[in-house]
């Protein structure tokens, strides 16, 4: 289950009750999803989506998403380097990311309109709605690898709009050992 990290209070956050509370509290939707037909690495992207389609409809239902697919992010996929750094800059969308993690681990970096950066680290079973135009960027784990159902509310998918800020630049891009760099401290 996630992880919620908030590195300029040198605090954590391990309990469900509490994070989905704490992450509320921030307009983010959390839940963990658990299904009586789990689906293996192995599985086919219509074998996941088939295995979740009774939660994928009743999220389509309540947030107007019209579309769902299956991104599968290995070590070896190619061009990872390019694809991760679209990622892993501060942007914000114009309509909902949502994220149910089959495989894996990343972390989402979220900085709310009040209040100091949060970092969640999600793996299989956790689903995480952002809303649109919330601040936020993303890193894969150390084992680089996750495995997600995403869902749309445009057929076409999002788009980032990058801020620019370096607000990211500050905030290492690991699980377990997240730190906080002062600006002055940074080395480039």
């Amino acid at each position: 289950m996630a992880v919620v990290r908030i590195p300029d209070e040198e605090r954590t956050l391990r309990e469900f009750g509490e994070i989905k509370a704490f992450l509320a509290s921030i307009n983010i939707g959390f839940e963990n999803w658990k299904t009586e037909n789990p689906v293996k690495g192995s599985s086919s992207t219509e074998e996941i989506l088939e295995a979740y389609a009774k939660e994928i409809e009743a999220l389509k239902a309540s947030g107007g998403y019209v579309t769902a697919d299956v991104i599968d992010v290995k070590p070896d996929t190619p061009n990872l380097d390019v694809m991760l750094a679209k990622f892993s800059r501060e942007h914000w969308h114009d309509e909902d990311e949502v994220r149910f993690i089959i495989e894996g681990h990343g972390i989402f970096h979220l900085r709310p309109q009040d209040g100091p950066v949060v970092a969640v680290e999600v793996e299989a079973g956790d689903l995480m709605r952002v809303p649109a135009g919330t601040l936020h960027w993303f890193d894969l784990c150390g084992d680089r690898r996750i495995r997600a159902i995403r869902l749309f509310q445009d057929p076409t998918g999002w788009t980032p709009h990058y801020t620019e800020s370096g607000v990211d630049k500050g905030y290492l891009p690991v699980c377990f050992g997240l730190t906080f760099i002062p600006a002055e401290l940074q080395k480039y």
